[in-house]
């Protein structure tokens, strides 16, 4: 009978293990998120474009890529009006410098500026309200013309901007 004991006490340590791992609530992010289980749902209202010279369909672009960021990267139920979380803004900069200045005055490289400003409401946890201004930027050869590049460098500069957003949101940094 004693070998019998020897051979399923391993089992029974097992099963207490599950059991007692069961009692304890862990939860762990890949993204980094630090989000309050109260809140649940999340709202990302249309960021409207006040940037000179920018092209109309960037606030649209922008305000798809946040709300994508939040859907891939947290739990929240995305609503259209009224989430415990949300998010509000505007394109404020949208600007091309040049940068890189060769000998015969010309720019050998041109940067594209694109800032944002974020208002971000919690109303369950009021203390990570913020109201801040994101910008980003890509440099691009000055042998191409803006509009042959654009679309490539505005989806790099809204992949940061998103981040930094997000982060600064659920992150706490």
């Amino acid at each position: 009978m004693t070998w019998i004991k020897k051979l399923l006490f391993p089992y029974w340590i097992l099963i207490f293990l599950v059991f007692l791992s069961s009692c304890f609530s862990v939860h762990y992010s890949t993204t980094g998120a630090s989000i309050s289980p109260d809140v649940k749902t999340c709202t990302v209202r249309y960021f409207q474009n006040r940037a000179p010279n920018a092209s109309p369909y960037l606030a649209q672009q922008l305000t798809d890529k946040l709300r994508e960021k939040i859907q891939n990267s947290t739990r929240l139920t995305m609503l259209s009006d009224g989430g415990d979380v949300y998010f509000e803004g505007e394109i404020t900069g949208y600007e091309v410098t040049p940068q890189a200045v060769q000998g015969n005055d010309k720019a050998a490289q041109n940067r594209l500026t694109v800032t944002v400003r974020v208002r971000f409401v919690n109303n369950v946890e009021p203390k990570y309200n913020y109201d801040a201004n994101f910008s980003r930027y890509q440099d691009f050869p000055s042998s191409q013309m803006l509009n042959q590049v654009e679309q490539e460098l505005v989806k790099t500069i809204f992949e940061e901007i998103t981040e930094d957003i997000f982060n600064k949101a659920f992150a706490n940094w």
